[in-house]
């Protein structure tokens, strides 16, 4: 497995330093960071790829819990629960190589079926006040090893005509062989019974179905199933004849699925 160097970034992190006097302690909280000793790429290697976190400070007296998360290039947290820090000197662990020394680590896994992307990592501190706050922040980019593949849509479901001021659902199924998570958008593009490409008020040609789970707004049944949903109304005063829908994926990797055309009698 490739060697993994840690990099000490300083100054690019904020401390954090809070004073505190109350009467319900009079001594100041009081603790700034020292370092952040993590990467600024990672390649996943064999089964799940283990990356270390880590964060010193310029003392521990004042700090109950330190603690971080990790988010992808769309700032959805990948973590289901927050990554405990330790300075207990548990390096097997939590890769933390002195105990009591202010460094606080542990090691998180990084799946392959995570996209590709600029990842973010927060760092937490809870104080002895029982405050919760960030202390710093580092980001890095992954790649998940993967050789990127073109989604593929299939299974197209949708009317074969319809009337002016009725509203229609239409489903297609997308897959990515990088995982669902690879696939940035799917979308259709109409075109008028004249051959005319439609383009809305705003410049877009290119208009979104969801995987959301919102049955009201989308028509979408199930969130994040691959199963990708739009509901759509043609006003009343548009064209009557054959309009025509063409249906396509894109991954992060700027690669474009298979399209699918269908054609809708609008009477």
């Amino acid at each position: 497995m490739k060697k993994i160097i840690f990099i000490l970034i300083p100054f690019i992190f904020w401390g954090c330093k809070r004073d505190f006097n109350s009467v319900i302690d009079t001594q100041p909280v009081n603790f700034q960071v020292t370092k952040i000793n993590t990467v600024d790429s990672f390649t996943y290697q064999t089964s799940d790829s283990l990356m270390t976190l880590s964060i010193g400070f310029n003392s521990s007296q004042d700090i109950n819990s330190v603690y971080a998360n990790v988010f992808d290039s769309d700032m959805n947290q990948i973590n289901l629960s927050p990554i405990i820090l330790y300075d207990n000197g548990n390096i097997q662990d939590n890769s933390d190589t002195v105990k009591s020394d202010g460094i606080y680590s542990n090691k998180f896994p990084l799946s392959h079926y995570y996209p590709k992307g600029n990842y973010q990592i927060q760092f937490f501190v809870t104080d002895i006040l029982n405050n919760n706050s960030l202390a710093a922040y580092h980001s890095f980019a992954f790649d998940n090893g993967q050789t990127n593949v073109a989604p593929v849509l299939s299974n197209l479901t949708m009317p074969d005509s319809t009337s002016f001021g009725k509203s229609f659902t239409f489903t297609v199924k997308a897959e990515d062989q990088n995982g669902l998570s690879d696939i940035t958008s799917v979308y259709y593009q109409l075109y008028r019974p004249d051959g005319t490409l439609v383009v809305n008020s705003q410049g877009i040609s290119e208009f979104p179905l969801s995987d959301n789970g919102d049955t009201g707004v989308t028509g979408d049944v199930t969130a994040h199933d691959g199963i990708f949903t739009n509901m759509l109304t043609i006003p009343s005063g548009q064209q009557t004849g054959t309009w025509k829908f063409v249906f396509q994926a894109k991954d992060r990797g700027g690669l474009l699925s298979n399209t699918i055309s269908h054609n809708l009698v609008v009477k």
